[in-house]
């Protein structure tokens, strides 16, 4: 009677190299989902500063690596820095409006724009490397048109604080302003899903945006704001910024406040921290720490 025979099992060797082949797989697989819901663009921009009456140029120029971004410039005093805005993950230019009308009322001069696949700017975010690229795109565009970082304050919300802090760290800005600030993306993951990150999460997070390993080497004035009751980002998460950060650097906790929109918290207090903050990095200046703005 014939043998029926089944095919051959994998030997303990070739299961062990299946298995991580099977892994790697999955790592591949993951680390693409989970980059594809970080980044969360907006393509629709309904509303330009025209709207509340303040003048702006509307501005075109390339990310590092050539992608063509767009972004607003809106002339201010020349006696203070010019604010370079990196805004947050969700949105686009049209969503921070209410801050860039704030700021302006205080004569900043301010310059704003897309990354990549938000607004109007072309491509797509897929890695963390390339918010960095179109930052250092709005940085060299700057410099081409007689904007030296030493006149500029980094400010950046929540995603856009970590860029905020990486070109701090390429640059030498007079200040550095961080919003609704995380520690690391492994951090908010494990904070905001916390069976999905000890399941597939840890493993498929490509992108570290790791603000705690690099803060303690900025040398800039620092300024960290957060609101109390943030839900996305908890406050202690800007707490331990805080703690590992160098001097000179200031804290300002919004009382109620959210992530983000905190200017609508308590603005008088808002204003306050910003007004004390440039006020130290102005006397940073006088002492002959930095360049002066």
């Amino acid at each position: 009677m014939p043998v029926l025979r089944g095919k051959p099992a994998l030997s303990n060797g070739h299961a062990v190299l299946h298995a991580v082949l099977v892994l790697v797989f999955l790592i591949l697989i993951s680390c693409s989902i989970v980059n594809v819901f970080i980044f969360k663009p907006s393509k629709d921009l309904t509303a330009t500063p025209l709207e509340l009456g303040i003048s702006y140029q509307e501005v075109w120029f390339e990310a590092r690596d050539g992608i063509l971004l767009n972004g607003w410039f809106i002339p201010g005093r020349q006696d203070i820095p010019l604010i370079l805005f990196f805004h947050g993950n969700g949105g686009n230019l049209t969503d921070n409006l209410p801050y860039l009308n704030l700021l302006h009322k205080q004569g900043f001069p301010i310059f704003i724009f897309d990354y990549r696949g938000y607004g109007k700017s072309a491509g797509q975010p897929l890695r963390e490397k390339d918010l960095y690229q179109d930052a250092r795109g709005a940085v060299s565009y700057l410099e081409r048109v007689g904007w030296r970082p030493e006149r500029m304050i980094f400010f950046g919300q929540s995603l856009g604080a970590a860029v905020a802090l990486q070109m701090a760290l390429e640059s030498s800005p007079a200040g550095v302003v961080m919003e609704a600030a995380f520690t690391c993306m492994a951090d908010i993951a494990k904070y905001t899903s916390p069976f999905g990150y000890y399941t597939v999460g840890w493993w498929g997070i490509s992108m570290p945006f790791d603000n705690l390993a690099k803060i303690a080497k900025i040398q800039a004035p620092l300024l960290l704001i957060h609101g109390e009751n943030d839900k996305v980002v908890p406050v202690n998460m800007t707490r331990q910024l805080f703690q590992q950060a160098g001097e000179p650097k200031m804290l300002h906790i919004v009382r109620g406040g959210g992530h983000c929109e905190l200017l609508e918290w308590d603005r008088p207090a808002y204003l306050a921290a910003w007004s004390n903050y440039l006020h130290a990095v102005s006397t940073r200046v006088a002492a002959g720490e930095g360049v002066k703005p």
